[in-house]
């Protein structure tokens, strides 16, 4: 696994070799050989009580430059040291690259061969584990997601020539921290890790007593423990002297503001959801940040040139054109127990005015029991059933409590028109979930904070303006040309210029331009697996697998 660690490094900048003495001196390299030699042959190898992951990648670098070391430099070592204490700004824990061991031996060896040859194995190995969590994450992924299919890979670089550029590079940190995601995004969520740490090292925030609902103009003794809870955490700016019982407007506005960058609806009140959200401690809020760091790390290789974001989470969609931002949307997406799947596929085409198939979970939970409920119900509904080959069944000829746990042997098939789950449009990206995007007749769910109401499927608020730019014809298809097509009934079926990767991603923090964190609730409760395999001890799997592709 550890050979598709260095994926870029053949373009950083190579600095000089060094040439003191060391670098020449025989035994050192003599038991650098020996050292690599009992890794290779799968020897207990354990340099200053650390333990070597690389067994491959590490004995290949040093064959390939005859064994001269590449730490004999105190600048060098300690400049290592430092980017490795720095991981903690992207979420990483120093201790899973041996910090305490490589403190221990950094100016421990003297001249001892054997010590100065397990201190290189160790401050390479180091590298090596850094470099590649900020390329891929600490995590693999596919552990926890086995239908996981975005992008680890190496591509054509050689990780041993690779590895050179790097331990050459001029500045050994600017060199790594090119390894970590350059997006905009990651940057802003570091800046965010960082002040939460900073209102850490500063206390933290109050807690608020519980209680019935605060509202704009009363008088409560919590009034004030608000007004410092909200400041702490910078989302009440004070202004002259308030009274410190009354909840007055400048705290009613400090109340809508958080309420709107934690996913609550911005009413000002503080009532159950927004007293719970106001309660929780900023270690919980530094650990969910840690967490979707890890998150963009998975996904960076991905984000590059025109690219759609579906955001479970955060119950958005994003179309960039040559990485700048071209169309935004509110979606409703999957209920907790009809989860949206997170995964990668390509936009494909579209199909205005389309007929809905009804899916065999909505089938089975949803349309027999109502057609066993009202046997109207599919008339009502414009729906019909068919066969296979698509004759027409009557309903009436069916003994629907048959099929009351499954087994039906037919499609249910609700024709266009207004009322259709799918409104006017789908946007069709083919994956094995069956999962794509489309408009809804249902409008007015997009006025809620939080829009979990689909059985899988991604409604968009916007769906026309995304036709247009996904379809790329002026001439053909503006949006005056789309909406004509729409208004014949005809279902018909339209190819995509842009065949846009699309991503759907689950990310329960993001910092917008205002520079404020926006934290979402966990709506499927994935943050805490990932947060416990950040936290658990480094482990290599000695196997990679290949990403599944689709």
């Amino acid at each position: 696994m550890f050979v598709v660690i260095l994926l870029a490094l053949a373009t950083v900048a190579l600095a000089a070799p060094s040439t003191d003495a060391p670098l020449r001196d025989a035994p050192l390299r003599d038991a650098l050989r020996e050292r690599t030699e009992a890794l290779r042959n799968s020897r207990d190898v354990r340099p200053g009580g650390g333990v070597i992951a690389a067994r491959r990648l590490i004995p290949e670098f040093y064959e390939s430059r005859g064994f001269a070391p590449v730490w004999t430099d105190a600048d060098r070592r300690h400049a290592l040291l430092t980017t490795v204490r720095d991981s903690v700004s992207h979420g990483l824990d120093p201790a899973d690259y041996q910090i305490d061991v490589l403190d221990r031996v950094a100016d421990a060896a003297g001249r001892d061969p054997r010590k100065m040859a397990d201190r290189e194995l160790l401050f390479t190995e180091a590298l090596i584990r850094l470099v590649y969590h900020l390329r891929f994450g600490k995590i693999d992924p596919r552990e926890l997601y086995p239908e996981w299919n975005f992008s680890r890979s190496l591509g054509a670089v050689q990780p041993v020539q690779a590895l050179e550029a790097l331990v050459r590079a001029d500045s050994l940190h600017d060199a790594v921290e090119r390894y970590a995601p350059q997006l905009e995004s990651y940057r802003r969520l570091r800046g965010a890790l960082a002040a939460y740490r900073a209102i850490e090292a500063r206390g933290g925030w109050p807690a608020l007593r519980p209680g019935p609902t605060l509202r704009p103009g009363e008088r409560d003794a919590r009034v004030a423990a608000l007004r410092a809870r909200l400041a702490a955490s910078a989302d009440y700016v004070p202004s002259g002297t308030p009274e410190p019982d009354l909840f007055d407007d400048g705290l009613r506005t400090a109340v809508i503001a958080f309420q709107s960058h934690h996913g609550l609806e911005p009413d000002g009140a503080v009532g159950r959801l927004t007293l719970a959200a106001l309660q929780i401690d900023v270690g919980r809020r530094i650990e969910q940040i840690r967490v979707n760091l890890e998150r963009l790390r998975w996904v960076a290789q991905d984000i590059e040139g025109d690219y759609l974001i579906v955001d479970i989470a955060g119950f958005s969609a994003r179309l960039y054109l040559d990485n700048r931002l071209a169309w935004q949307s509110r979606v409703v997406v999957g209920r907790p127990y009809r989860k949206t799947p997170t995964f990668r596929a390509v936009m494909q085409y579209l199909v205005l005015n389309p007929k809905w198939v009804v899916p065999p979970t909505i089938l089975r939970e949803d349309v027999v029991p109502k057609v066993l409920r009202d046997a109207r119900y599919l008339a009502e509904n414009d729906m019909r059933v068919v066969d296979g080959s698509g004759r027409a069944i009557a309903p009436a000829a069916i003994t629907w409590a048959r099929y009351r746990d499954g087994g039906f042997p037919y499609q249910i098939i609700q024709a266009p028109g207004a009322e259709n789950p799918l409104g006017r449009i789908k946007f069709m990206l083919p994956n094995e979930y069956s999962v794509y995007l489309h408009d809804t007749p249902s409008k007015a769910l997009f006025g809620r904070s939080e829009r979990a109401f689909s059985s899988g499927c991604i409604r968009l608020e916007r769906p026309l303006e995304l036709a247009v730019l996904l379809l790329d014809d002026p001439a053909q298809w503006n949006a005056e040309a789309l909406q004509k097509a729409i208004e014949t009934g005809e279902t018909r079926t339209v190819p995509v210029e842009r065949r846009v990767p699309v991503m759907i991603l689950y990310h329960t923090v993001e910092v917008g331009d205002d520079g404020k964190a926006s934290f979402r609730p966990d709506l499927y409760d994935r943050d805490a697996e990932i947060s416990a395999a950040l936290a658990r001890p480094f482990r290599f799997s000695p196997v990679g697998r290949a990403t599944k592709a689709r």
